[in-house]
């Protein structure tokens, strides 16, 4: 689904981002993690084509994301809250983006139905902008509004942070749910070692812009990664 080929992101005299080659699969569910700085923010928005490589290039479902917009009809993301529209309600919102992946209002309501005990009451019929909302409110909206529309690959940097302990279960278990599909793939960045452990069936550790472990999840991961950040 997803192929890097001799990627590199250059600023000056500072590497950010080398990766000679890197697969993922269709219906694979990645993790990325590594320190500040590692490079974890660059590959995506690589990805998502919102910077430019210095080298290399992305191929996401034989499509070169640099060279064609294609990519965009199956791919949805949420990096952070520059994402949102701040001036829109969650409603407003959610039905924007359906109407960009050509779903209807109606078509929307019916799909957020499943997400009311994700959004604790808090989310809808608030009559309030999301700017006015808090952070993990408005991460509960950009993180829904990226399942709209049954999107094949799927980009989520940190979706933890800002989270309360319930709200990190029930997303888990949405991510879990959504990935139970082998037609999605989703990619994960996150600095929380045990969630993403717990989601991914594969983790990626990135090392000032390299990469230093590839690896199946298993049992023996989560205590693998302790050491290497604890050594």
């Amino acid at each position: 689904m997803i192929i890097t080929n001799s990627l590199t992101k250059i600023y000056g005299d500072k590497t950010a981002l080398s990766i000679d080659h890197l697969e993922i699969p269709k219906g694979q569910c990645f993790g990325l993690v590594g320190n500040n700085g590692a490079g974890k923010t660059t590959f995506f928005s690589l990805l998502l084509d919102l910077i430019k490589a210095s080298t290399g290039e992305i191929i996401s479902n034989e499509i070169a994301v640099a060279k064609s917009e294609d990519w965009k009809n199956f791919t949805s993301a949420f990096i952070d809250d520059s994402f949102l529209i701040g001036y829109l309600t969650p409603e407003e919102y959610f039905y924007f983006v359906g109407s960009l992946r050509g779903i209807d209002k109606k078509e929307i309501d019916t799909f957020l139905e499943d997400y009311l005990d994700f959004f604790n009451d808090e989310i809808l019929n608030q009559k309030k902008y999301l700017r006015d909302f808090s952070k993990g409110n408005q991460k509960k909206v950009g993180l829904i509004a990226t399942f709209i529309g049954r999107p094949k690959v799927i980009i989520l940097d940190e979706p933890f942070a800002n989270l309360d302990p319930t709200t990190q279960i029930k997303l888990k278990q949405l991510i879990r749910k959504e990935t139970e599909d082998q037609d999605v793939t989703l990619l994960i960045s996150s600095h929380d070692l045990n969630h993403v452990t717990e989601v991914c069936n594969r983790i990626v550790l990135l090392e000032k812009g390299s990469v230093i472990m590839d690896k199946e999840t298993t049992s023996k991961t989560l205590q693998e990664l302790e050491d290497y950040f604890s050594a």
